[in-house]
């Protein structure tokens, strides 16, 4: 086991959601941290939290997909810690819509945070992991990281594009011998508001939001949003702590995952069936 204890951690989309929880689990096992998010008022919360249970914490309101901005904010975190030894690429979007009906900018969103934020994060932070001579990248994916699903198309190619992006950094820190660790994670139903933002964002963006999509949001909430956030955190820095190059969390991603490998032919018609089902 290896102990975050001490260790300087950084975690994006800390200010709510699983980014809160695992800020408030690494605090509890005696992490540093630098905490950012763009919602200052979330950040700010999740931070008084954190100090309360004896962290050391960093704050700073962060977007994710701006590339020159993550840079100069590893620099920033570099120079107020003094070294990094752990990222939590978690910060995240949800978003829905079919191929057909989903606007440019909508991918353009999706992918800038949800992928490109991890990308950003990995290239800006991992020369000072390198540095730290014990250093552990966690990128956040999710179920949809291995099952794709019908209405999740700029969601699913992002995660799935997570999975990839972390798989072949792992394979490049192991043939250069570098001294940092590689952990890619695929939460299941974590209760979270991630998918309430997405109707929100729909709204705000002008997409007329009908009382069937309301109703059947409140039903995907209930059935398949039922972890809460404190334990899906713990589950990952047990994995982080114990090494884990990949932690599925929830028995519903142990599930699908199997299923998914299992019958990858089918999948997606099973898939198709339980989408009818949970909008009933």
């Amino acid at each position: 086991m290896n102990s975050v204890a001490g260790k300087a951690c950084v975690v994006t989309g800390a200010g709510s959601g699983i980014g809160r929880a695992l800020a408030l689990e690494l605090a509890k096992r005696g992490a540093r941290l630098a905490l950012s998010d763009v919602s200052e008022a979330g950040l700010a919360e999740t931070a008084q939290r954190a100090r309360a249970l004896g962290a050391r914490v960093h704050t700073a309101r962060l977007d994710v997909s701006d590339r020159d901005a993550f840079f100069a904010y590893a620099r920033v975190v570099v120079d107020e810690l003094d070294v990094v030894h752990q990222l939590y690429n978690n910060a995240g979007v949800a978003s829905s819509g079919t191929v057909i009906e989903s606007d440019w900018s909508e991918y353009e969103r999706v992918l800038g945070i949800n992928l490109f934020g991890v990308i950003h994060g990995t290239q800006a932070f991992l020369p000072h992991l390198v540095a730290s001579g014990d250093g552990h990248v966690v990128n956040i994916s999710s179920l949809n990281g291995f099952m794709a699903q019908s209405g999740l198309s700029a969601y699913s190619a992002s995660k799935f594009g997570v999975r990839g992006f972390t798989e072949a950094l792992r394979a490049e820190v192991l043939a250069a011998r570098q001294p940092v660790r590689v952990t890619v994670v695929h939460p299941g139903g974590v209760r979270t508001s991630i998918a309430t933002s997405a109707l929100e964002h729909a709204k705000a963006s002008g997409h007329q939001v009908s009382t069937e999509e309301e109703a059947q949001q409140r039903r995907y909430n209930e059935k398949l949003l039922r972890m809460p956030p404190e334990q899906a955190a713990r589950i990952v820095v047990d994995g982080v702590e114990a090494g884990s190059p990949r932690v599925l969390v929830g028995r519903d991603a142990k599930v699908v995952d199997a299923v998914v490998r299992l019958v990858p032919r089918h999948y997606p018609a099973l898939v198709a069936r339980l989408a009818r089902r949970t909008s009933r």
